[in-house]
């Protein structure tokens, strides 16, 4: 890896890492504001941002943006998270300066039209809409609203119908403007791309940025509890969570290790006995969730109704018992697989692009 990063008197990051070997290029910006750094009245803004970035600017129009990079064979997304919000390209070598000059645009001069944001506004309801009706998205909404009830961290990304048909575009121009600096921004760039090239062009695109972003979220809080919801379906949903580890605390690759042994893959203790000694479930696995102050450990599972009194009973029991029976075979072979999905990662332009935003 030859990865090279640059702080730009802005405080904007850019970073990049060359592999020549390929003659397209994956890069895009990520922000550090997510759903958490909304305000009470805020809720589901930082979604609707993102989607409004791709409506318009005083340059382009909403078919522009999607014309312009999909004409040299490229494509543009973006994502909202929790704590971040990601807007990136991936094109060939000769059209990163445009990639570049598009994300710029779109997000230093969205236009946030009126009628396009009411079209958008209710394609977002639609989203809400559908993510309440399939119960493998819904759980993970509702896990994390009762392990941090009560705060920004615990509410969902999307918002709701009512919050999001209440912005306008000065909502919107508002939160960009407090949120969207340079001081919290990184642009990261990999694949065939020079990394001297994109500095310049982010020096001279992404200036508007410069700035400080006030703090916005309180640290967070583990609360837990219990949430039960009766739908008529074929299964019954289960997510158990607890504290887990933020992002940079010494212990995190231990835990990750450890999450891998318990729920990773077919051959793990949670597979093993709850799937394939006792059939209690078709899916079954361990997570971790690492935020910038905190995090979440836990599984899922999906089960027959009749069978989730058992199910729970032999996975904490699983839990209990790991902590004082896991073997050195178990972990070798844990960190063997988290080594070959990094390195099988590592192949891929957009993955390295994101892990190296994400690790600064």
């Amino acid at each position: 890896m030859s990865v090279e990063v640059t702080r730009l008197p802005t405080g904007l990051l850019v970073v990049t890492d060359a592999m020549p070997h390929l003659e397209t290029a994956s890069l895009g910006v990520w922000v550090g504001s997510g759903s958490r750094d909304e305000r009470p009245d805020e809720h589901g803004i930082s979604h609707l941002l993102e989607h409004m970035a791709f409506k318009g600017t005083s340059r382009r129009t909403a078919r522009q943006i999607a014309e312009e990079i999909e004409a040299v064979g490229g494509d543009l997304n973006a994502a909202t998270s929790i704590e971040t919000t990601a807007y990136y390209a991936r094109v060939l070598r000769a059209n990163v300066p445009l990639a570049l000059d598009v994300l710029s645009d779109i997000l230093a001069d969205p236009s946030f039209d009126s009628e396009e944001l009411r079209r958008e506004q209710n394609v977002i309801v639609q989203e809400i809409g559908a993510a309440e009706d399939a119960p493998d998205d819904l759980i993970w909404d509702k896990l994390q609203e009762t392990a941090f009830a009560d705060q920004p961290i615990g509410r969902s990304i999307l918002g709701t119908p009512a919050t999001v048909r209440s912005f306008d575009r000065a909502r919107l121009a508002a939160y960009l403007s407090r949120n969207y600096r340079s001081s919290d921004m990184v642009i990261a760039a990999a694949g065939a791309i020079d990394h001297q090239a994109v500095v310049a062009e982010v020096e001279r695109r992404f200036a508007s940025f410069a700035g400080p972003r006030p703090p916005t979220s309180d640290p967070a809080r583990f609360v837990g509890g219990s949430h039960i919801e009766t739908r008529d379906l074929e299964q019954a949903h289960i997510a158990l969570a607890m504290h887990g580890l933020p992002h940079r605390d010494p212990n995190l690759y231990s835990l990750q290790v450890f999450t891998n042994v318990l729920g990773g893959g077919m051959s793990s203790r949670l597979f093993q006995e709850v799937r394939e000694q006792r059939g209690l479930c078709y899916a079954i696995y361990a997570f971790h969730a690492p935020y910038s102050d905190i995090g979440m450990f836990g599984l899922y599972a999906g089960t027959d109704a009749a069978d989730v009194a058992e199910l729970m009973r032999v996975v904490v029991g699983e839990i209990n018992a790991a902590a004082e029976t896991i073997n050195e075979a178990e972990v070798a072979r844990a960190k063997a697989q988290m080594k070959a999905g990094l390195l099988m990662a590592l192949e891929s332009s957009s993955a390295r692009a994101e892990q190296l935003a994400r690790q600064l």
